[in-house]
């Protein structure tokens, strides 16, 4: 697995030529070797990128994500068939017991909770002890919903208590989309790579959104992104700003006892979700603890 972020901007043309992927501008030629590649972030609509280069990084493994006209994320880059044995994974994730996936769903928002309050209590923006009342009253399947009147009180907390997430034009929401973008895609690739369908989740069921099972698991990294724009200038969102995001995948945290970088636990964390929804147990889940 690599370890490289690599964004590409400005007008340009991606190619693989002997194990490199090759990006080429007018005045220039880079040349990254494939197996260095965590993800790759094409960032602008002006850039041409061969067949044989993209199916080259799928085979990789590369994380590789599409931005619109605006340059905020819109689409990763994911195969087909990625295993031998992807049709048996399929039918796994179909038996997946309904208990099974409520249990897991329940543990993915005490854990999602327990975050928020985290970055809460470090940044003393108040409303903490609510959020641990919120997090003790969490019943099973979060019947009563206690992970939206969570995030509901906590965005207020960070942003004022005139933020609204439904908000698209105000600069918090347009920094937290972009970083969540960014979680999502890597989440993402190891849905695929394990062989399940990124469509079927195990809360989520929205039927215009493809990455269900991404939005489920990615639940309780969102606070990673958080914190990391409300120490951010939101006056201009640009360059500098959108690469503290992609550089979050090179953060340092730990998970199941060890450090590694953000990229590679979010793997170990997946595959964790997979067993213990297989096998029924929370127990088995192997959460990221991360500095916010």
């Amino acid at each position: 697995m690599g370890w490289r972020i690599a964004v590409v901007k400005g007008s340009a043309k991606i190619d693989f030529k002997m194990n490199y992927i090759v990006v080429t501008k007018i005045s220039e030629q880079q040349r990254i070797h494939i197996e260095e590649i965590d993800s790759l972030i094409i960032e602008t609509t002006d850039i041409s990128i061969t067949a044989y280069a993209m199916c080259e990084l799928v085979k990789n493994k590369v994380n590789v994500v599409f931005c619109d006209k605006e340059r905020n994320p819109y689409y990763c880059l994911a195969p087909l068939n990625d295993r031998f044995d992807a049709n048996a994974k399929v039918h796994e994730q179909l038996g997946w017991s309904d208990i099974s996936k409520k249990s897991i769903w329940t543990e993915i928002v005490k854990r999602k909770i327990f975050m928020q309050r985290e970055l809460l209590v470090k940044y003393g923006q108040g409303q903490e002890k609510l959020l641990k009342e919120f997090l003790e009253q969490v019943e099973f399947n979060d019947r009563t919903n206690r992970e939206a009147h969570a995030a509901r009180v906590y965005f207020n907390a960070l942003f004022g208590t005139d933020f609204n997430r439904d908000d698209d034009k105000r600069r918090e929401n347009v920094a937290l989309n972009y970083g969540y973008s960014i979680l999502l895609s890597s989440v993402n690739r190891e849905i695929a790579a394990a062989g399940y369908l990124t469509q079927l989740g195990i809360f989520h069921d929205n039927i215009f959104n493809r990455y269900n099972f991404g939005s489920d698991i990615m639940e309780p990294l969102r606070p990673i992104v958080d914190s990391t724009a409300i120490r951010m200038e939101l006056s201009k969102f640009d360059k500098d700003e959108k690469l503290k995001f992609v550089n979050l995948l090179n953060s340092e945290v730990i998970c199941d006892g060890k450090k590694y970088y953000l990229s590679y636990a979010i793997r170990i964390y997946c595959n964790s979700i997979f067993k213990a929804l297989s096998s029924g147990n929370a127990d088995d889940i192997k959460w990221i603890t991360y500095e916010l």
